[in-house]
């Protein structure tokens, strides 16, 4: 069976950078499950993974338009210190939630001063080209109550 619209697909993935740095990995976990066609992945990811069947492996760049999104400057602020009332040791690359006018944001603390934070509220993989390396485990057919629920369900899947 393919990858399609309402299937279900598991497979193995490594994601690294520009300079081959390792980002994300399943190795030494199950395959990741998903209902495809549903925005589950990234659409570049999703797009790739159309027509694969069970033991397809395969290697796909995804710009950041079709990944996490190009970066977004006006995302990045200065914040007076402040605002992280009760934080006592504020460090690069904490991640906090905050709420913006389109509701909660999750920021990224990029520097600290004496009176101010920066955060950034991009993803931290916008703007970066991902290179997947992929390995097709397990395609099938989603039942009716993954469909109707728009994930999956039992092993990889959502359990209710």
């Amino acid at each position: 069976m393919q990858i399609a619209e309402s299937s279900v697909a598991s497979f193995h993935y490594t994601l690294t950078d520009d300079q081959g740095q390792v980002l994300d990995s399943s190795e030494g976990r199950e395959p990741l499950t998903y209902l495809h066609g549903v925005g589950q992945i990234v659409p570049g990811l999703e797009k790739a993974m159309t027509g694969r069947q069970a033991g397809d492996q395969f290697k796909v760049d995804v710009a950041p338009e079709e990944g996490y999104g190009v970066h977004h400057a006006e995302l990045t602020q200065t914040v007076p210190r402040e605002a992280f009332q009760g934080v006592e040791d504020i460090q690069p690359g904490m991640q906090f939630q905050g709420h913006g006018p389109q509701g909660v944001i999750n920021v990224t603390v990029t520097g600290v001063d004496d009176q101010v934070v920066h955060i950034d509220g991009n993803h931290p993989l916008a703007g970066k080209t991902l290179h997947f390396a992929v390995e097709v485990t397990e395609v099938r057919q989603a039942t009716e109550e993954e469909l109707a629920h728009g994930h999956v369900h039992g092993e990889g899947g959502h359990e209710h």
